[in-house]
């Protein structure tokens, strides 16, 4: 897969596909199953006003609504994942843009069941849980419903909102459009003289480059056409922020911050915890940038040297078949059982491999309750990628392990926790990596790769989270976020992390620009606070074997049958303190000591 020229879809070997064709083998059959979530949607109604008749009902009731969001889950995973192959494909577009329509009708019909249930008495509610053996899996949903009963509105008010989901969605859909189907980069002499088209999956490639005239070059293309489009797109993160904040106000809740934490019981001092330690730990991140600068030989560091390895070893192409037996070496503390179930899950084609023209960019696990937990890569050949591949096969064992034990109601995963899966995988994989090296070259390249591990996920994550946080509460002020502010805002952001080793650029000022996750609001932090439980997690692993990895899995087990910092307790952290992102930050500066010492 080393051609310079994106293939198209139909050009790539079926066997680095996935196979979607699993979950509905006969289009038709997609048909069947959204005019039956239609059908049973509008006979929903029939429990209106009927919750507290008796504990059969109310169980009939949970059962139906069950019944209805598996299958439109799986209608809308199948729709989205065929987008996501060509988002050209007007066909699929149009599938996906219909399974707007269907959750909307499905979130509507339904949109009485929570107020009605806040109406009951306790007391009658609980009784009838206890009463009716069948309505025990219904209790810790009941009780969180309860939890909430301060945001539930009345029935009409809640209908309302429920109906206009699918047009306070659509600044996410907006964005989506332009970043993977309607923007374009342009092309660069890439380090051989060849002109390269430069797209999403390929942009971090070109960043890696030790010719510096490419790298700026890619950095230029890219964030030019952001630039262009800049007016458009700060209008776009306006109105998503401006939903966020009247959502959360039509709610009552005090910030939006405080509603988007709330569905996973997550205390605002959690999120604060994560960018204040963090904030106090940013000299060490200053003093690897000045490291950056000086072993790179720059008399400037700018934002297009930031992901150049520093360390060069021989160009060696990674084939996918040689990432898989590196994944499972990497895994195999995990125990056999994993590995198995890994294995089975790409023998049955979970993965969907290379880049093709039009596909998403970058790379995600999805899949609903009863499909493949699915994997998308835009695989390139890299060592890099092969931490790709690991992440997200995290991602996906823990689907498959939750969904083999939970039932439907709690076989998701909160962010909170399912990014511990995936990162817990990396760190594993890094850890075998550098304890069979014996090429000192190659050692400090690794500590280089796991440093800027650090960077991407914990630095860049919390970086985010801050940026997340000022937009907010600038338009809970009543401030417009103007295409200016938010370059400006951003712009101090990076300087904050970077530090004096940074040189000014004209275009780092638009990178937040091309962040598909600022479209779901505090989502981001996971990521940083995920990273540092799975450092906590993976040391545990390696150092207390078999009761640590029976622990784990008991974790990747749980879904959502619990809230994410209770589940985390299962595999030995409490994110509720600021305890494990101080051991992350531990790590870090042991690496860039070791680093520093080695270079």
């Amino acid at each position: 897969m080393s051609d310079k020229k994106t293939k198209t879809r139909d050009q790539i070997d079926r066997k680095y596909k996935w196979n979607i064709e699993s979950m509905y083998p006969n289009e038709a059959d997609w048909d069947k199953d959204y005019n039956a979530v239609m059908q049973m949607s509008d006979e929903y109604a029939k429990y209106s006003g009927r919750l507290g008749e008796s504990a059969g009902i109310l169980l009939e009731a949970f059962q139906e609504k069950d019944k209805i969001w598996q299958v439109a889950e799986k209608v809308y995973v199948y729709a989205r994942m065929k987008r996501d192959e060509d988002n050209r494909v007007t066909k699929y577009q149009a599938l996906a843009d219909k399974c707007h329509a269907l959750l909307a009708k499905a979130s509507s019909s339904m949109s009485f069941f929570t107020p009605e249930i806040l109406e009951l008495p306790e007391e009658k509610l609980l009784g009838f849980i206890q009463e009716e053996p069948e309505l025990k899996i219904y209790e810790y949903l009941v009780l969180d419903i309860l939890r909430e009963k301060a945001h539930v509105l009345s029935k009409a008010e809640e209908n309302i909102l429920a109906q206009m989901s699918e047009v306070t969605s659509a600044t996410n859909d907006i964005f989506t459009m332009l970043n993977n189907a309607d923007i374009k980069f342009g092309t660069i002499a890439d380090q051989d003289g060849d002109e390269v088209e430069v797209t999403h999956g390929r942009y971090i490639n070109f960043l890696e480059s030790y010719d510096r005239r490419v790298r700026k070059d890619a950095f230029d293309r890219m964030y030019d056409a952001y630039k262009k489009q800049i007016n458009t797109i700060a209008t776009t993160y306006n109105y998503n922020t401006k939903t966020d904040v009247i959502s959360a106000r039509i709610r009552r809740y005090d910030s939006t911050l405080a509603s988007a934490l709330s569905s996973d019981n997550i205390q605002k001092e959690v999120y604060h915890n994560l960018i204040d330690v963090v904030n106090k730990n940013l000299p060490t991140m200053h003093r690897y940038t000045e490291l950056r600068k000086k072993l790179l030989g720059v008399e400037q560091l700018n934002m297009w040297d930031v992901y150049v390895p520093l360390i060069e070893i021989p160009e060696k192409a990674v084939s996918y078949e040689e990432a898989l037996d590196i994944m499972r070496e990497g895994l195999s503390p995990l125990g056999p059982d994993y590995l198995a179930r890994m294995n089975k899950g790409i023998q049955e084609g979970w993965i969907d491999v290379y880049e093709n023209e039009g596909k998403t960019s970058g790379a995600y696990s999805f899949g609903s309750y009863d499909s493949m937990p699915f994997i998308l890569l835009n695989y390139s050949e890299r060592l890099k990628d092969v931490f790709t591949i690991v992440h997200e096969m995290g991602h996906s064992m823990h689907s498959a392990y939750t969904r083999e034990t939970q039932p439907f109601i709690y076989g998701g995963h909160s962010i909170f926790t399912a990014e511990v899966a995936s990162t817990v995988n990396e760190s594993l994989l890094m850890q075998h990596l550098l304890q069979k090296e014996t090429d000192i070259n190659m050692r400090k390249y690794l500590l280089n790769l796991h440093i800027e591990e650090f960077r991407t996920t914990l630095f860049r994550q919390t970086m985010f989270a801050e940026f997340e946080l000022l937009t907010h509460e600038a338009v809970e002020r009543g401030d417009v976020l103007t295409a200016e502010w938010l370059c400006d805002q951003y712009e101090a952001l990076n300087k904050k992390y970077f530090g004096e080793a940074m040189g000014d650029d004209e275009y780092i000022r638009y990178e937040w620009a091309r962040i598909p996750h600022f479209y779901n609001a505090f989502y981001v932090y996971k990521y940083a606070t995920g990273y540092s439980a799975a450092t906590a997690i993976s040391n545990k692993i390696l150092h207390e074997g078999k009761t640590a990895v029976h622990n784990y899995i008991e974790f990747l087990k749980t879904g959502e049958s619990n809230y994410p910092i209770e589940l985390l307790k299962i595999a030995g952290v409490d994110m509720s303190t600021p305890e494990p992102i101080e051991l992350a930050m531990k790590t870090f500066k042991e690496l860039v000591d070791e680093f520093e010492s080695l270079v």
